[in-house]
């Protein structure tokens, strides 16, 4: 299993399978600032494509060394995951997104990656959002596989959808009750566990300021890396994850403490509950910089 911290995805852009450009930017020659991305063969390809689709991406994976991003494929459903597992050349890949995933077939997905070095990412889209024994159970089983689990996703549109709700490009789903509601029950399930969790989409792609808005709410809020539609996002997520350096050395103070509790700044510092927080902040100090 490749050793890869969820803080490495980044921006993770989704790309329908079908996509004229896709063997190049697997290359990592036209984004190669992109950190990860998904080969979308679901709610992002139209439904004629995907035997071109599946035709050209076996191809494509078959005809390069190694692919730059970490990527990864969003198979249709439990069905396609059994015949992209059999293709030669799916040792590629890192690993997979597994689509509305729910308790009708978390088991069966699970059972199909259990003995490959593939890392997941489970999104649950459907109605164990918004019921929380049933996501309760949910999270029982993808304990059984925590190694490997790199996140838990959650379809932020189709909550919405389900929801009969839209958001503006000014609004947060932490500025709407219902959104929030479901969204902070989500993060507080599996993020206690020990999983990370990744921001949803933010749909409004030409509106640079809305998204790194969206990114930074994102960051307070605990959820790490985020889904993105259009490459002019990847910089603008890039920016934002970059750590102040009043924060960063806060951090640094934090997890080299000598005592349990101390004064930092004026304020009451605990070293053993602040460490979590603190080694987050510092790993993303790592990769995306820091501001001075």
């Amino acid at each position: 299993m490749k050793d890869i911290n969820y803080m490495q995805l980044g921006a993770t852009l989704f790309i329908p399978a079908s996509h004229k450009d896709l063997q190049v930017i697997l290359s990592g020659k036209k984004y190669p600032n992109l950190k990860s991305l998904v080969i979308d063969f679901e709610d992002g390809l139209e439904e004629n494509d995907f035997d071109y689709a599946m035709q050209r991406v076996e191809n494509i994976l078959s005809s390069i060394s190694g692919v730059s991003p970490l990527t990864f494929i969003r198979a249709k459903d439990v069905t396609h995951l059994e015949v992209l597992l059999k293709l030669k050349s799916i040792t590629t890949i890192t690993g997979f997104v597994l689509a509305k995933f729910s308790l009708l077939n978390a088991e069966s997905y699970l059972d199909l990656v259990q003995e490959t070095k593939h890392l997941i990412m489970p999104s649950i889209e459907a109605d164990e959002l918004f019921n929380h024994q049933k996501l309760h159970k949910l999270k029982e089983i993808i304990l059984t596989n925590k190694q490997k689990v790199l996140l838990v996703r959650f379809g932020l549109e189709d909550m919405l959808r389900q929801l009969s709700m839209r958001r503006k490009c000014d609004e947060s789903l932490f500025d709407l009750s219902v959104t929030a509601s479901v969204t902070g029950n989500f993060i507080a399930t599996f993020k206690s566990v020990g999983f990370s969790v990744s921001g949803g989409v933010y749909p409004c792609f030409k509106d640079a300021k809305g998204f790194v808005k969206d990114v930074k709410r994102d960051i307070k809020e605990g959820l790490i890396s985020k889904t993105i539609i259009h490459p002019n996002q990847i910089a603008l997520f890039d920016e934002a994850y970059k750590v102040q350096k009043e924060e960063y050395e806060e951090a640094l103070q934090i997890v080299n403490a000598e005592r349990k509790v101390f004064k930092l700044e004026g304020k009451m510092a605990e070293s053993l509950t602040m460490s979590p927080y603190s080694e987050e902040l510092i790993h993303r100090a790592q990769i995306y910089g820091i501001k001075t």
